[in-house]
């Protein structure tokens, strides 16, 4: 196999870390009722309003198309709400890390780079959350039958979905890995999460009358995503020359998700082998400052300065490793 390729499969399918978590979290009973009771909302929300909008009448065509349109709206809401209630659920065990901070010291032993290791604890407990995505799929598809929701807005709602579902579980890995917070982060996550999506939401309500529809912030919510692409002529979007966040909302909030993702991932990975956020911002592991680095000194008031290292030069490794090789030589150097 080639060392590219062996290399881009450990960075997901076959990284060790993400077939641990897999393997392990698939055969505990809290996932399974997590799973059901998703999907059991979900299918409750779809058959309520389905229910509530056909009744025991006749209807036309036109009327089953409009029940139909309808009840996948309020269940695209709720895999929504869904997605962000149970992410940091599954999410937990990354953030709770700090919790023993051996953990990490016992990952970083491995022959992993720390791009492995991030991208190892991303993936195998996001599995879990894209899975239940997967799963509500023929939910949706069955709305299809009635008419009136597209394919294209099917589509649009799961990446709007699984974009929030990436950007929780990156701020949740940079919080594991940056060793700043503790188990009580998951409360932090659920609280800032909620805050965010009220403060964009009342920021957006106070904007529209200027605009007239779509604001900034509309690719900033993914609530607000999803009203733009579900409700277009109640939340009309602006013309195609006002700018891309306004023009696109779903388009741009995906993109800054993955965006925001991809820069969380290589922070993580920068600082995973450094300590966390808090050693790199004393200067390292150790506490040494970087100008105290340069002129060969451990950090003031050590006991010992820090070992130096022999270079590259195969003849300063020999003379390292030979030089007290005879009793004459150790004589010599007391």
């Amino acid at each position: 196999m080639p060392v590219l390729l062996r290399w881009l499969l450990n960075l997901g399918p076959t990284n060790p870390i993400a077939v641990r978590l897999v393997q392990n979290a698939s055969r505990r009973t809290t996932h399974l009722y997590l799973r059901t009771g998703y999907l059991l909302l979900l299918s409750l929300a779809l058959l309520w309003v389905l229910w509530a909008n056909v009744g025991a009448g006749n209807l036309s065509y036109i009327e089953l198309a409009q029940a139909g349109a309808r009840s996948f709206t309020v269940a695209a809401y709720v895999q929504i709400g869904l997605i962000f209630l149970l992410t940091p659920v599954f999410m937990a065990g990354a953030i709770a890390q700090e919790a023993n901070p051996k953990t990490w010291d016992i990952l970083l032993t491995t022959p992993m780079g720390a791009l492995q290791i991030v991208l190892g604890n991303l993936l195998g407990r996001l599995f879990f959350v894209l899975a239940l995505l997967f799963a509500s799929l023929p939910l949706f598809a069955l709305t299809q039958y009635f008419g009136g929701v597209p394919g294209t807005s099917i589509v649009g709602s799961y990446l709007i979905a699984g974009s929030a579902a990436l950007i929780v579980g990156a701020i949740a890995i940079a919080l594991s890995v940056s060793r700043l917070v503790g188990k009580r982060a998951v409360c932090a996550c659920y609280i800032v999460a909620v805050s965010y999506v009220a403060l964009t939401a009342a920021l957006d309500v106070a904007l529209r009358p200027v605009t007239g529809g779509v604001t900034r912030l509309t690719a900033l919510n993914p609530f607000l995503a999803q009203r733009a692409l579900l409700t277009p002529a109640g939340y009309p979007r602006a013309p195609a020359g006002s700018g891309w966040m306004l023009a696109h909302p779903v388009t741009a909030w995906c993109t800054v998700c993955v965006v925001a993702s991809l820069a969380l991932i290589a922070v993580s990975a920068f600082t995973a082998r450094l300590g966390g956020l808090a050693s790199v911002a004393r200067g390292g592991s150790a506490g040494t400052p970087w100008y105290r680095k340069v002129f060969g000194l451990g950090a003031a008031g050590a006991e010992h300065r820090p070992p130096r290292t022999v270079g590259s030069n195969p003849i300063a490794r020999r003379e390292a490793a030979a030089r007290t090789t005879t009793q004459g030589k150790n004589a010599a150097r007391r």
